[in-house]
């Protein structure tokens, strides 16, 4: 287990709020109840930031007839659908909603070339909303795999996500399981898969990113 790169910032504003709490409570010479207080609620915000950046040391089993998890989440939908961005076509759409006591890495669900990518700024309605897969802040990445099949799949901001954060641009080459984004405090991940793929998920079935498989092409 390791403390992923993008909470340093969010940690280093907790560490100085409660540095501050203590140097005003010197300060007024607070009693030992509000110090007590204190370190309390120090001890809730340190322990609530390192779990949510906490980013687990995990080993790939790649697979190229598999389409591996994006996120640790819960199955949310799995129905086909029109996917009026890049394919605008009818596709199989698994979603999976990541709460915020989920590891909020993102991972490649397939190896190949990144043949599409796009940010699209937007709102921050509840990531289980109808309407947050267009209207929310999101990302969309389509992979292209040697073999010609193509995986798009879209990182989509919830009520308390206000930042999406990406790796990956046009035309560069992804490796299956590695980190492609992250997405700060509660989010969705959506994928848009071939209509002949095999989907081995269930609605309200726990994943894992980089070892659930969600289905086979």
């Amino acid at each position: 287990m390791k403390f992923h790169k993008e909470g340093y910032t969010s940690l280093a504003l907790v560490v100085l709020f409660i540095f501050v709490l203590l140097a005003v409570a010197h300060y007024f010479d607070a009693g030992k109840i509000v110090t007590w207080l204190i370190y309390a609620v120090s001890a809730f915000l340190l322990i609530t930031i390192l779990q949510f950046f906490r980013s687990p040391i995990k080993k790939i089993s790649l697979d190229e007839g598999v389409i591996l998890c994006p996120a640790d989440g819960k199955v949310v939908v799995i129905e086909e659908a029109e996917e009026q961005e890049y394919f605008k076509d009818r596709r199989i759409q698994v979603s999976i909603f990541m709460s915020p006591v989920n590891v909020h890495v993102n991972r490649n669900p397939i190896s190949g070339i990144v043949s599409f990518f796009k940010y699209h700024p937007g709102k921050f309605l509840v990531a289980w909303h109808p309407k947050s897969s267009t209207d929310n802040e999101r990302t969309t990445v389509v992979v292209k795999r040697a073999d010609g099949i193509e995986v798009l799949f879209r990182q989509i901001a919830g009520a308390l996500a206000r930042r999406i954060v990406w790796y990956v641009k046009e035309g560069q080459p992804v490796q299956q399981g590695d980190e492609f984004g992250f997405i700060k405090f509660g989010s969705r991940v959506d994928l848009f898969l071939p209509l002949d793929a095999k989907v081995e998920v269930n609605i309200d079935q726990k994943v894992v990113g980089g070892k659930t498989i969600i289905a086979r092409v």
